[in-house]
């Protein structure tokens, strides 16, 4: 910790505490809420469908790829100072979007409000390390899990209601308000502490991965209503393609690197990251596709999708818990391996539950998929670190964290694409002789849960029947989605069915704490 002339009392960092969790709940919070209140900003500001994927993705795009570098900017400018500005910047850009003109400038807005959470949260959880030791700060990063388990939990119900009530542009005034409590509670009370010895940021490294991450999923969400052979996506596709070989290149010959690629010979390690990957196909998708087909297709108004949503998200507020305590008489790698095959069966059932439209059955499913992924959800960070020499773990812990949130960003884009995809083909079945551009276009309308302009684009089918193919297309969606999450519990049973967390590892005689933000 860094030497300070006077130690907070006990209140001032539980007021610290608190900052740093009003923030975190307003980061699930918006990416949450966007999923739901997508057709409410489309029906008030129009956009194409690529432009309505933005509104999450943006978010995400920016997150993701700049969360560790934020991390180097905490240690070397000051934890304090990035958890501020990181807070201040979410705050205007969330008030900015409340009165945003256009689908465009919210879609920019987004990836402002991606690039101030990415320093609001790598400043936050570096200043809870400095302010809490020992087992008071495994207690308060606790807290902080479960406040983003509680944002996403109740997100959608959220947006839902604000959106009944008083209309899409209030979302982004509740994250505001967060943000703004956050610092009346944070800024008095949470000291200043930096790295003296912090490394330079890896700029090339940075510039290479934000290219290649960039390109890759502007190219996957163009590649519907442009199509996959278009110049615009093959040129997008082939700039992402050169970027991860120039990112490889200069990880490898960095002397202080972004990601210490080394790590990867560990095959324990490798199996970690597919955990977090796992976790977005069967569960990150849903919390995004779910909402869009609630409302925009099977017709419930924004407040009853959200509601409906809380199956899918409330386990997360148990189960992680649940399952760092089964730890005692399992290792976390068969626990997580055991989570996902429970999540494949949940994606299985509700494929079938939701072809006989909402019920009992279609809930139930939603809640063996949270259940499932909320079996590795808890125990994944805790894994990161205990298939690596503990002298690495701070790295181990960088490589985690950007897989887990810039897979998301990949994740969505590839499941609607995938879902366009389908969609496609089976309109182009059903009208034969209408143009491959309009069929092009009505499905990725329809992707975004955009049924009436769809039906503007193929009059000849009729919105029943443009239903159904959604409905063919999710299912197919579903079936993938169930055999990459079916996959991956294979390799968490193969890597990682004898590897203990760290806590577990931690009691053993000899080994040293490792105290992770």
């Amino acid at each position: 910790m860094d030497p300070t002339k006077h130690a907070p009392d006990s209140s001032g960092r539980l007021v610290v505490l608190a900052a740093v969790c009003m923030a975190a709940l307003a980061l699930p919070l918006s990416f949450s809420v966007g999923a739901v209140a997508t057709p409410a900003i489309s029906d008030s500001l129009g956009g194409s469908p690529a432009a309505m994927t933005w509104i999450t993705n943006a978010f995400m795009l920016a997150f993701g790829s700049l969360l560790m570098a934020a991390g180097t900017l905490a240690d070397r400018f000051g934890r304090k100072r990035l958890f501020a500005c990181g807070v201040a910047g979410f705050t205007l850009s969330s008030l900015a979007l409340g009165f945003a003109p256009s689908i465009t400038v919210v879609d920019m807005l987004r990836a402002a409000q991606g690039i101030a959470a990415a320093a609001a949260l790598a400043g936050g959880t570096a200043a809870l390390a400095q302010e809490f030791e020992g087992a008071a700060q495994t207690r308060a990063f606790s807290a902080l899990g479960t406040t983003f388990g509680v944002g996403l939990a109740f997100g959608p119900v959220l947006a839902g209601w604000l959106i009944t009530q008083l209309g899409w542009r209030a979302i982004f005034a509740a994250s505001a308000l967060a943000g703004v409590l956050s610092l009346g509670l944070g800024m008095p009370r949470m000291r200043e502490s930096r790295n003296p010895h912090a490394g330079k940021l890896d700029w090339p490294g940075l510039a290479a991965f934000t290219i290649a991450l960039a390109c890759f999923t502007c190219g996957v969400i163009e590649a519907p209503s442009r199509g996959w052979g278009s110049a615009a996506v093959v040129g997008l596709l082939a700039i992402s393609v050169l970027a991860s070989v120039a990112f490889a290149s200069i990880e490898v010959r960095a002397a202080q690197p972004m990601l210490d690629l080394s790590l990867f010979r560990y095959p324990r390690f490798i199996g970690v990251q597919v955990l977090p990957i796992a976790t977005c196909y069967c569960y990150i998708v849903l919390l995004v596709v779910l909402p869009l087909r609630f409302i925009g297709i099977d017709g419930y108004d924004a407040m009853h999708a959200g509601w409906l949503m809380l199956a899918l998200s409330a386990p997360m507020l148990v189960v992680p818990f649940a399952a760092a305590a089964l730890t005692r008489w399992m290792s976390a790698g068969t626990i997580s391996g055991i989570g996902l095959v429970i999540a494949a069966a949940g994606l299985h059932a509700l494929d079938g539950a939701l072809r006989n439209s909402m019920s009992l059955a279609t809930l139930g499913s939603m809640v063996t998929i949270g259940i499932g992924a909320g079996l590795p959800w808890g125990l994944m960070d805790g894994l990161s670190v205990s298939v690596v020499p503990k002298s690495r773990a701070g790295m181990a812990t960088g490589i985690f964290s950007t897989t887990r949130v810039a897979g998301e960003g990949v994740a969505l884009a590839i499941a609607s694409a995938m879902l366009a995809a389908f969609m496609q083909a089976d309109l182009q079945a059903a009208a034969p002789q209408a143009q491959t551009a309009a069929i092009a276009r009505a499905a990725a309308r329809l992707t975004v849960g955009d049924l009436a302009h769809a039906a503007a684009l193929l009059p000849e089918i009729s919105p029943a029947a443009l239903r159904a193919s959604y409905h063919t297309a999710f299912s197919h969606l579903l079936d993938i989605l169930t055999v990459v999450t079916l996959l991956c519990a294979l390799a968490a049973f193969a890597f990682l069915s004898r590897v203990r967390t760290q806590e577990a590892e931690d009691a053993k005689p000899g080994d040293a704490n490792v105290a992770l933000p």
